[in-house]
């Protein structure tokens, strides 16, 4: 609601003011008692108004909407708003914002008088090597919503050497933005790139920093703090957006918060980059948050590594543990200055009302070194007594040698505190330390400095057992007395000293990513494993190695490469495990074993993936930071080509078309074809697809092949379907161009590119080990068509493939190679007869006939014997 009435502290009179009423709105206290009053009492009158107020008691909120409508400027189309719910106010945010906010005394004459008089340049400045960058908060001229481009400044140098200004824009669209922008010696400005904040009044853009963490020159990470970012518990949290540099524009890489709890904190109020706190090489960075416990404000440092900011705070410092009366500690922070003249970075945070300057401490490295007399143990020969018993004792003595990584602070002494444990793993110890030198020796304080060296000495004894196998392990532990003014120890460096270490190297025979799977195929199907095993410091006890693998693999065999001194015996713990002794009882010190481990894939368990993981272990105490190489994990990805068998056979390979034939009999003979498919693997194969396209239809859809038929004879589970609808044929064959009769004097074939093929498609569901698969095709010739088309010659080629269906575990290989078959069909020829010839052949038959008889007769063939000559052979 707009109101007229009274003017606000520093405002002018008669000066359009915008309140935004919400049953959830907090009364400011720190803008004078009289005006909380007067607004106290207006808001009782204006909550009565409220259009929730309304709805919730199924009120006819008419009236109030009459009332705002008339308070609003005119038109109403134009300044008033009907908004039903809060998340609606995101899709006019952009009208609000030129249609209300206005800044008063820069409507109607008044506009043209403001130009650069409360521009506040000098708001922001940025320290260049050739001068000095200004932000100018406001614009030329003061109107509508303001971005308040110019907030903030700031410039990075990015790969090429070119140096780009960033300027912030915290209220661009209430959300904010940060732009990115090239000067050219013209006094051009392009816009290189712009970054935009993610929720409204975060004041994203408020504050940013860029930050060369390997120190190359480059800009590596750009931050950009939105510290009024709402958080959980709608409390003003804050949130810094880290970007990093990819060649000439920044990528977003994760977000740096305050600790877990939900408060308001204002994080990323203020940001700076420390030079090296911790001297390892790389830019810090120095966060404050000033709202934090409180309002008595926090700092927050973090350390760079690589080219990144670590996300994870290594140092919290709360203003409430420096001094209950710090306000707003955070509020501004810089680290450029030794101020105590220690050769050391110091800190100086800004509060209210107060600077703190925060001194850096050196930080040192230890080196520890042990050694045990006697070196070994002698259970026989005792060399001392304990306890009115002969026992067995040793000395073991360890030297300490520091060295610093702060400039400056060499000659620091420190006081170290060490302590000892000896068969700290043994609920029953097996060895003590001297009782009268326990309390003094176990845990005592040394004074030590940097650079020089420093010895102690602790005196131990150990019982009888019947325990020999295993070791007796002795660990030392020290640590810096903290003091204000002493070195703080490097947090990456060991305070644990064991000496056993024990190195586990291993590596695939195959390899196979997601995008290039290994391919398992016949009659390679085993896998093997080449492993080291190195024992790098004492002796090792009772070593051992387990194996844990998929289940698509089975354990074969282990085979040692080089030295036969060692032994490995290997035992099956279950299905997919084996644990392996190792040398058993002792791997020595520095000694390594080389061998080779076999595996067979599986017939029964198929899986997208091979993995391996491989555990070195010992009864020896290794310190933490050396496990990780005691275990290696192998995986790779796999697919599967089953071993499949394909052959095709037909009752009809040649065929001639007689041309005399007549209408009636324009269908020619019916012919199959057979596809035997075998799976001659150790595995069942799933969801097989046999595609086969027989060529059927030549131009003006001329059928000259005709399907009839498509079903297995052996199997059941084949499903064989036929695609010959034309039109759909037509749809999904649109790059062939079918060939017309009478031009097949110019091809010698027919294939699916000048004919369309009708498409049989039969699905294989399961094809088991052994298993054949027999599916036949029958077709009829179309005698009309041939009878039609020039051609002496022709070879019909049918192409046929083996697929299966989606799957990340099988691929067919050369299976699914396109296969032909060819019919090849032949063109009798018809040779006319003259009518004279036929009269001309009946005459000269007739003759030669007559002639023939002609010389029978005259040869007596058709004369018949004398009686009288019948009677006398007859007597005779």
């Amino acid at each position: 609601m707009v109101r007229n009435e009274a003017p606000l502290p520093k405002s002018l009179p008669n000066a359009a003011h915008l309140f935004l009423l919400h049953p959830s709105l907090a009364i400011p206290h720190r803008t004078g008692l009289n005006f909380s009053l007067r607004l106290g009492q207006w808001w009782a009158w204006a909550s009565e108004k409220v259009l929730g107020h309304y709805i919730r008691r199924q009120q006819d909120p008419e009236t109030f909407i009459n009332e705002i409508k008339y308070i609003a400027s005119d038109p109403d189309e134009k300044y008033f708003f009907n908004v039903t719910d809060e998340a609606a106010l995101n899709d006019i945010v952009d009208a609000l914002g030129d249609r209300i906010f206005s800044l008063e005394g820069t409507l109607g004459y008044n506009e043209s008088s403001f130009e650069m008089e409360m521009s506040q340049i000098g708001f922001s400045t940025h320290v260049l090597d050739d001068g000095i960058l200004f932000g100018m908060e406001f614009p030329l001229e003061l109107k509508n919503h303001a971005a308040y481009l110019g907030y903030t400044v700031s410039s990075v140098v990015v790969k090429n050497g070119r140096r780009l200004y960033i300027a912030g824009a915290p209220r661009f669209k209430h959300k904010g933005k940060v732009i990115l922008f090239d000067l050219k010696s013209s006094g051009d400005v392009t816009i290189t790139q712009a970054l935009n904040g993610e929720q409204i009044g975060s004041y994203f853009g408020s504050e940013v920093c860029g930050v060369d963490v390997d120190k190359d020159g480059i800009t590596d990470v750009l931050l950009v703090a939105a510290p009024m970012f709402l958080g959980a518990g709608n409390k003003e949290t804050g949130r810094v957006y880290m970007y990093t540099l990819n060649k000439v524009l920044f990528s977003p890489n994760g977000t740096l918060q305050p600790q877990g709890k939900a408060q308001d904190a204002r994080f990323g109020y203020a940001m700076a980059t420390a030079p090296d706190l911790n001297h390892d090489g790389y830019t810090d960075l120095l966060v404050g948050a000033p709202l934090e416990d409180g309002h008595r404000g926090a700092l927050y440092i973090y350390h760079g590594l690589g080219n990144g900011i670590i996300p994870l705070y290594k140092q919290r410092i709360s203003g409430y543990a420096l001094s209950p009366s710090l306000q707003y500690f955070g509020r501004s922070v810089s680290a450029r200055l030794d101020l105590d003249g220690d050769k050391l970075l110091d800190l100086s945070v800004g509060a209210e009302g107060s600077a703190v300057l925060l001194s850096s401490r050196s930080i040192v490295q230890i080196n520890v070194s042990l050694s045990f007399q006697p070196h070994s143990i002698n259970v026989i020969q005792k060399n001392c007594q304990r306890g009115m018993r002969d026992s067995a004792c040793l000395n073991a003595t360890a030297c300490f040698l520091a060295f610093s990584r702060s400039p400056g602070s060499y000659g620091t002494e420190f006081d170290l505190q060490v302590g000892s444990m000896l068969d700290d793993r043994k609920l029953s110890a097996r060895g003590a330390l001297r009782q009268q030198l326990a309390a003094a020796d176990a845990d005592r304080g040394r004074a030590c400095g940097s650079g020089s060296p420093s010895a102690s000495r602790c005196p131990s004894h150990v019982f009888d057992t019947a325990d020999y196998i295993r070791p007796i392990g002795f660990s030392l532990r020290y640590k810096i007395n903290d003091t204000e003014s002493g070195p703080v120890l490097d947090e990456g460096w060991p305070t644990t000293v064991k000496t056993f270490t024990l190195l586990l190297q291993a590596s695939m025979d195959i390899f196979g990513t997601r995008q290039q799977p290994y391919v398992i195929r016949s009659p390679r199907r085993r896998l093997a494993v080449e492993v080291q095993l190195h024992n790098r410091l004492e002796n090792a006890y009772n070593t051992s190695l387990t194996l844990q693998y998929s289940r698509n693999l089975h354990f074969s065999s282990l085979s040692i490469r080089e030295d036969s001194q060692f032994k490995i015996e290997c035992t099956a713990v279950s299905a997919n495990s084996h644990s392996c002794n190792v040398s058993y009882p002792v791997f020595r010190s520095q000694s390594k074993v080389n061998f080779m481990l076999e595996f067979e894939f599986s017939c029964t368990s198929l899986h997208n993936k091979v993995q391996m993981k491989l555990i070195a272990a010992s009864d020896s105490v290794e310190r933490e930071d050396t496990l990780q190489d005691n275990s290696v994990h192998l995986q790779s990805v796999v697919q599967y080509e089953p071993d499949l068998f394909i052959i095709s056979d037909s009752n009809l390979n040649r065929y001639e078309v007689h041309p005399t034939r007549t209408v009636s009999e324009g269908t020619g003979p019916e012919f199959y074809t057979n596809f035997r498919l075998q799976n001659l693997g150790c595995y069942s194969v799933n969801n097989l697809e046999l595609r086969v396209h027989l060529p059927a239809v030549a131009s003006g859809d001329r059928l000259f092949m005709l399907v009839t038929d498509a079903s297995s004879h052996n199997a059941s589970e084949v499903n064989c379907s036929v695609l010959s609808d034309l039109p759909q044929l037509k749809n999904t064959q649109r790059a062939v161009r079918p060939l017309h009769p009478e031009d097949m004097q110019q091809i010698d074939q027919l294939n699916c590119s000048r004919a369309w093929c009708v498409e049989v498609l039969c699905q294989v569901r399961q094809l088991l080990r052994g298993q054949e698969a027999l599916i036949r095709i029958t077709r009829r010739v179309q005698d009309h068509f041939f009878r039609q088309a020039k051609f002496k010659s022709v070879r019909i080629i049918s192409a046929y493939s083996l697929g299966v269906q989606e799957s990340s575990l099988v691929t067919l290989g050369n299976s699914a190679i396109w296969r032909e078959t060819v019919l090849e069909v032949l063109k009798g020829r018809s040779i006319p007869i003259s009518l004279w010839i036929l009269i001309g052949s009946i005459i000269g038959g007739l003759l030669l006939l007559a002639l023939i008889i002609f010389i029978l007769w005259k040869l007596g063939f058709f004369t018949r014997k004398q009686r009288k000559e019948e009677d006398e052979n007859a007597d005779d």
